[in-house]
């Protein structure tokens, strides 16, 4: 056996011109522009770069580490290559102080070279793949320095590929091309019409290969790759078309008469009549009738069935006849009917009624309208006893007693085919404006450096876990030393409780010392994801994480946290829990491993640790629950089902892969679920770009990163949904602060310009003097607190410049406009006091409809409710705060009577998944699948099937 060490072809020397060059390196100064007869350079013109040459300074060690070219801004470095796979090294430091590098090759993000003072680091990258006859590494970072660049070839593609024959007879097609070094052997490619993209056909040891298996009238295109003995394959070769017609055969005819034949949820067969002299048919299929059309079948029969469809959604299919000649035109466009509703897995609730005393001491009744009621249905409101309503109730799902006291009893019945019978028990009225729910806060402690810290109520989530119809709570405690990734530190244990609404304590989990306390650390979803007809709770965990029955995940031992309270070492998982006894189901790896820090784009553990979730009907019918890493750099995406109790993945979306790449710095601090392609299978709207159901790339507006996003039907008139989303990133923006945007295509449709970062931004109807939802964010000194900005109409029309607070929005009075959630701040002490309040289109000002002072809101300036969801009574939301001292969550529930009849919310898809993914980083409110506004339409009943 031999061994042979690949050495660099390329090496480079960057520095001042004229300063020592290292043995076997290229000098290359700053005012070296890349040119295609030089064949390397940089992008910027001289004046754009600066260098540097420590020569002088004591223990520089040699002529490549001394001297360096810096630029204030990213700047590129280009290399004229074959097309092939390559190693490449990079050397990056200044001997005078520290230097921060990061390196992007190729268009990926491919780490960092940082170096302390007195140094200079050496880092390898790749293999790096490249396939247009360039290589590109793009440096970057504050304080950046690049003194040295090593190229080495691991495998070049073959070259000098062409057709040596073609025969439409024999069904031939013969190529060649120039042999490859250090290749053992070949791997042929081919992509034919039928093809989305190139499918390996064949292996070979020789430069050379004859397809025997074409269709005579089709033209393919090829590609050679090398394969070296340790099985490394190579970028492809050039492309080379052939095209196997006969010139002297005339083209056939047109196929006639498409007809339906036979149509299912999963897949559909039609038949056409035979077009004279062909031999073979393309199938083209699109999604829309003036949409592109992509082949998807190649028959020699004239009947074709299309499995790959899910028939929830209208397709059109063309077919073109083929012989030796060529392809005949397309047939006329074949229609074929929507014919399968999806029912999507939903909880079996109870009717959650509720009895609120007003302030002018009346009692408001409210009861759920479920997802599978009528609207014909009738209810009747019996107050001890006594029926209180003079008619069957129709119009609404509430009522208002007069007569009400504290001491009433109440009991609602349904009138169904003139029958009435109870749906709910017995209950009484609240004694407070709130329904208070005990919590047991966790002991105050001491951290790893004797620092002590206290907890209080952080984000919750509810779920149905014991299966009963009624939600319990999942509470986050926040210890007091939480951290921003940003910030440096040791931080308390994280725990997460389950309570009933009677303030039953039913579980406690530590997840340890290795999870960090924060809002980009922990997310929490509470979903039934198996259909048992009751909840799971999955999160992430660590060594150390205990579950509620006393059983440790990993080492119980292990301590990974590093001097600065990070943890940026050690096994990472991920959890599901019982949702009833908090006992941990399964346990899988973290998907994606932390892998290298610095290739995140820091490497003090920031943007590494950045995790987002959520629950999606990826399916259509199932819950599947997707946790993620990183968003401001490489984005990645895990969706898991849950199958016998174990988690299995059913995709993975990787911004560092092929066909993904435009998802690279597109996420934001939370995302979002819903079907934006009306297909009944739900995408993520992930901050700047949607990820589709089956784990593709559905498309990227290239916006960047963002702080607040909100999808809905935001602007009834146009069909489909739409998403308004704030940006950060002045640069990738094009200076848009937020833009409304198309769900399905991303098309931007109008936006708020901006010169900074804007932090908030909010949408929702508040203005009933225009049709839709109106869309702000904060403008001037972009404030989170910022009265200045733009309000803007559904269409885009500038409203007002001066704006409601955009944190957070419910609906909570009797008219169906969305009010403003927020609270006063007290810099002073760090806390605020939650408020609900009705925006006044005509004075732009706000007045208050709720505060409570002995309450507090969460997540510092962001001022969130614990969690908001429809939680009792009609459609309209409760909202959630904690206690001041958290002894208590107080769930707070509309006094005001409304005559707006509307399922419950918790079974609208697009809400009670924002209810799920609420607690999310930067939490933001739920929205519904269909407007809530003035002008509303009456929504349809959701398509749903119970759980369990």
């Amino acid at each position: 056996m031999t061994f042979t060490t690949k050495r660099a072809k390329y090496k480079f020397d960057f520095g001042p011109a004229g300063s020592p060059v290292a043995a076997g390196y290229t000098e290359v100064s700053r005012t070296m522009t890349y040119t295609p007869e030089r064949g390397f350079g940089f992008t910027q013109p001289p004046d754009a770069l600066g260098d540097r040459d420590r020569g002088s300074t004591a223990g520089v060690p040699n002529d490549l580490q001394r001297d360096f070219v810096l630029s204030g801004s990213p700047f590129e470095f280009k290399l004229d290559v074959p097309n092939g796979t390559y190693m490449v090294k990079t050397y990056s430091g200044d001997w005078i102080g520290t230097t921060r590098t990061d390196f992007t090759i190729e268009g990926r993000a491919s780490g960092n070279g940082n170096a302390g003072r007195a140094s200079v680091t050496e880092r390898l990258h790749g293999p790096v793949s490249v396939g247009d006859s360039q290589l590109n590494v793009v440096i970057g970072g504050a304080g950046s320095r690049l003194n040295g660049i090593e190229v080495t070839p691991l495998l070049v593609a073959p070259t000098g590929l062409k057709v040596e024959s073609l025969n439409a007879n024999q069904h031939t097609a013969t190529i060649a091309w120039t042999a490859a070094d250090d290749a053992a052997g070949y791997r042929v490619y081919r992509q034919g019409p039928e093809n989305a993209k190139p499918v390996k056909i064949a292996d070979t040891t020789t430069p050379g290969f004859t397809d025997n298996t074409v269709v005579a009238g089709l033209t393919y295109d090829y590609e050679v790759t090398a394969l070296d003995n340790t099985g490394l394959e190579s970028v492809p070769s050039a492309t080379v078309r052939a095209a196997v017609v006969d010139a002297s055969v005339p083209v056939p005819a047109a196929p006639r008469l498409l007809q339906l034949q036979d149509i299912d949820k999963n897949q559909l067969t039609f038949h056409w009549q035979q077009a004279p002299t062909a031999s073979a048919y393309l199938v083209a299929r699109s999604e829309a009738a003036d949409g592109v059309y992509r082949t998807v079948g190649l028959t020699a029969d004239k009947t074709f069935t299309d499995k790959t469809v899910l028939t929830t959604i209208k397709y059109y299919y063309q077919v073109r006849a083929v012989n030796a000649g060529g392809v005949s035109t397309p047939s006329t466009t074949l229609t074929t009917p929507a014919v399968t509703v999806l029912k999507r897995q939903a909880e079996r609730l109870e009717r959650a009624p509720s009895a609120v005393p007003t302030a002018d001491g009346k009692v408001l009744v409210g009861w759920r309208l479920l997802g599978t009621d009528r609207q014909s249905l009738g209810f009747n409101v019996y107050r001890d006893g006594v029926r209180i309503n003079a008619k069957p109730i129709k119009t609404s799902t509430n009522f208002l007693d007069a007569g009400g006291k504290s001491t009433s009893r109440y009991v609602i019945k349904m009138i169904d085919d003139e029958r009435e019978y109870p749906v709910t028990k017995e209950f009484g009225t609240w004694s407070k404006s709130y329904f208070a729910v005990p919590l047991d806060k966790p002991a105050d402690d001491y951290t790893k450096d004797g620092q002590p810290y206290s907890y209080s109520a952080g984000d919750a989530s509810v779920g149905d876990v014991d299966g009963d119809g009624s939600y319990e709570i999942i509470q986050l405690w926040a210890p007091s030393n939480a951290k921003d990734n940003s910030q440096a530190g040791y931080t308390g244990i994280v725990y997460v409780d389950a309570y009933k609404l009677d303030g039953t304590r039913l579980w406690r989990i530590s997840l340890g010392p290795n999870i960090r306390a924060g809002a980009h650390y922990t997310q929490v979803q509470v979903y039934d994801l198996d259909g048992d007809g009751r909840a799971e709770v999955t999160m992430k965990t660590a060594d150390g994480t205990t579950d509620a029955a006393g059983t440790v995940i990993g080492d119980p031992n292990a301590d990974y946290r590093n001097s600065s309270g990070y943890v940026l070492t050690g096994p990472e998982y991920l959890t599901v829990f019982e949702g009833l006894t908090g006992k941990a189901l399964d346990t899988v790896d973290y998907t994606p491993a932390r892998g290298d820090v610095g290739a995140w784009g820091d490497t003090y553990g920031n943007r590494v640790d950045r995790f987002l979730a959520g629950v999606a009907y990826l399916d259509g019918e199932h819950p599947s629950v997707v946790f993620t890493r990183g968003y401001y750099t490489r984005a990645v995406l895990a969706a898991y089902d849950l199958v016998g109790g174990k988690l299995r993945q059913r995709w993975v979306f990787d911004s560092s892969n092929e066909g993904s790449e435009g998802g690279y710095g597109m996420g934001n601090h939370n995302l979002s679920v819903a079907d934006v392609d009306a297909d009944g299978k739900d995408e993520i709207i992930f901050g700047s770009m949607a990820v589709d159901d089956d784990g593709s790339l559905l498309y990227s507006t290239g916006l960047g990163h963002g702080d607040a996003l909100h999808v809905s039907d935001l602007i009834p008139a146009r069909p489909g949904l739409e998403v308004f989303a704030a940006h950060e990133d002045m640069g990738r923006s094009g200076n848009r602060g937020a833009t409304m945007r198309d769900a399905r295509t991303g098309e931007i449709l109008w936006d708020i310009p901006a010169d900074r970062d804007t932090g908030r931004a909010a949408a929702g109807d508040i203005d009933p003097r225009y049709p839709g939802a109106e869309g702000w964010a904060v403008g001037g000194d972009a404030a989170w607190n910022s009265r200045v900005g733009q309000l803007k109409s559904s269409t885009g029309e500038l409203l007002s410049t001066t704006i409601p607070a955009a944190n957070f929005l419910a609906w909570w009075d009797g008219d169906p406009l969305r009010e403003i959630v927020d609270h006063d701040w007290n810099a002073a002490t760090s806390t605020g006091t939650p408020t609900i309040a009705k925006w006044n289109w005509e004075t732009q000002t706000v007045g208050v409809l709720l505060s409570d002072p002995e309450a507090r809101s969460n997540n510092h300036t962001k001022g969130t409710p614990a969690i908001q969801a429809d939680l009792f009574g009609d459609w309209r939301e409760e909202i959630a705060w904690r206690s001041a001292d958290s002894s208590e969550l107080r769930i707070y529930s509309t006094p005001y009577e409304t005559d707006r009849r509307i399922h419950t919310l918790m079974h609208d898809p697009v809400y009670r998944l924002g209810v799920a993914w609420q607690n999310t980083a930067y939490n933001q409110p739920p929205h519904t699948s269909f407007f809530i506004g003035q002008g509303m339409t009456q929504p349809k009943r959701p398509n749903i099937r119970y759980a369990g």
